[in-house]
């Protein structure tokens, strides 16, 4: 018994020890808040932030760095060198790295590529090709090939012949070719259960309509199914409607949407109630396999043109094929706007595989794009890479740890590069007036203007950005928050306090 007693304690204590570094730190994300010992800077803004931060009485771990970005000195710093989860912070990275690395005025590119008896479409990862613009291609691409008669050469009798050949009537093939990138849909550290929602569309170069369809909702007759109209309208989804249409909320129960995504199906179920006062709402709901759901929109269009597609594959353009149509993207400044305005993670992931792709010319790939940019900002922007983790483009990934003194350092060095502040500038939220921030920051001094990147996932918040000021200094900021549980808008509350703080401060 006391050997059996003595092995079981030595087991439990090896078990302790191998699993102490993961206790400690969710003791630590689910402790009170440090006082505020080690917080320096100047007098005139460690009074009232740490006072602010104090009085809040909220739960949570915090780290902040604000400097100014004339003199280079720090105004306040509390934890500037920690480790948290920036969320979508993380954008503000992959948006300078763009910049950098990229042609700013380059476009995307969606093609289509005919032979004798198929039409290639061939994605150029384009974050933003619409269903309309895939519309007008495929018009183009009719109207070319019913106009076209083809020349069919074979030997008889040891002679060549030759005859005319109604295309329209050959081609029966459409080939989906994504080939620039990668075919992995999901970033690193992605939560398997991230759903169906606009926010976590799967990652391909053909992409349409952000990879999403778009659901137009309106009551229907009193007891009966709400009205849905989607766009596109296509047989690549399949619609459950079980929702009801009421006129009171007795028992009202949440509408929803959603797709059978742990299945990997395009099977929608509508479920729950609208009142029959409603008006017109959209919703938009990823779907499963991209470059499936572009072809097939695809195909459905050129047979209604009166072309005679039978069959869609995945593949690549073969060497002798012509090329019929390209479409050119507006330029890459217009998908950074909507990469940090509206905080788009699929424009962030397509955008580091582009990255990839042209620094290493080669297929991109989330390896390749997510060195490139390590490379730029350790090698260019002074940024120690070491020190941080970073997993993806968009800040969809738990694997992502960055430091407040990281983002400051990178958003100095923004400032300073004269060639890119004023496009870098351009492409964030504007407080109390545009993207994630228009319902923020408010009330800010006229005489201020504040332009910051928000990131949010559970049980983290941040905000980083850029305080302009026609009276004052500028200032740089990160504000990093995580370990909280529940709703994060008193934490989102607590940062702005902070920054209209910061905005009363003299330099």
């Amino acid at each position: 018994m006391i050997i059996v007693k003595s092995n079981r304690v030595s087991f439990i204590a090896r078990i302790f020890k191998k699993n102490i570094f993961i206790l400690l730190i969710f003791f630590l994300q689910c402790s009170n808040p440090p006082t505020l010992y080690n917080v320096s800077g100047y007098k005139k803004a460690i009074d009232p932030i740490s006072s602010i931060i104090q009085s809040s009485g909220l739960q949570t771990n915090i780290g902040i760095k604000v400097i100014d970005l004339k003199s280079n000195e720090t105004i306040y710093e509390w934890n500037p060198n920690s480790l948290f989860n920036p969320g979508s912070n993380v954008k503000i990275y992959t948006c300078l790295a763009a910049l950098a690395l990229l042609d700013s005025n380059k476009a995307f590119s969606t093609s289509v590529y005919q032979d004798s008896n198929a039409i290639y479409l061939v994605g150029g990862g384009d974050p933003h090709l619409t269903i309309e613009q895939l519309d007008t291609i495929s018009q183009t691409i009719s109207d070319t090939i019913k106009l076209h008669i083809g020349r069919d050469y074979w030997f008889l009798n040891n002679r060549l012949r030759m005859r005319s050949v109604d295309l329209a009537k050959r081609i029966n093939y459409l080939v989906v070719d994504n080939s620039i990138f990668d075919n992995l849909h999901y970033g690193p550290g992605w939560m398997w259960d991230e759903g169906s929602w606009w926010h976590a569309p799967q990652i391909s170069a053909m992409s349409l309509n952000e990879n999403c369809i778009d659901f137009y909702v309106s009551p229907g007759k009193l007891k009966k199914p709400a009205i849905i109209n989607t766009h596109p309208k296509t047989n690549y989804i399949t619609i459950q409607n079980e929702s009801i249409t009421v006129n009171d909320t007795t028992n009202f129960q949440k509408f929803r949407i959603e797709r059978s995504w742990e299945n990997q199906k395009n099977n929608f179920t509508i479920s729950g109630n609208i009142m029959d006062t409603s008006s017109v709402d959209t919703l938009q709901r990823n779907i499963h396999d991209p470059s499936l759901f572009a072809g097939t929109v695809f195909k459905e269009m050129l047979v209604s043109k009166g072309l005679n597609i039978k069959k869609i594959i995945k593949g690549s353009v073969p060497k002798n094929a012509m090329k019929i149509i390209e479409h050119k993207s507006k330029p890459i400044v217009h998908s950074l706007n909507g990469l940090m305005k509206r905080s788009e993670n699929l424009t962030a992931e397509l955008l580091v595989k582009h990255i990839g792709s042209t620094f290493f010319d080669t297929v991109g790939t989330w390896n390749n794009g997510l060195l490139a940019i390590k490379t730029f900002l350790h090698d260019t922007v002074g940024v120690d890479t070491n020190t941080f983790s970073l997993s993806d483009g968009s800040g969809m990934s738990r694997y992502n740890y960055s430091s407040p003194n990281h983002f400051t350092s990178t958003l100095l060095w923004a400032y300073n590069n004269k060639n890119i502040r004023k496009q870098f500038f351009q492409t964030f939220p504007i407080g109390g007036f545009d993207g994630t921030l228009e319902d923020r920051l408010q009330n800010i001094d006229t005489t201020s203007t504040i332009i910051a990147k928000t990131g949010s996932l559970a049980g983290a918040s941040c905000l980083s950005g850029y305080i302009i000021s026609n009276t004052n200094n500028p200032i740089a900021f990160s504000i990093l928050m995580n370990g909280f549980v529940n709703s994060s808008k008193p934490f989102r509350e607590l940062q702005d306090e902070i920054v209209y703080a910061l905005t009363k401060i003299k330099l």
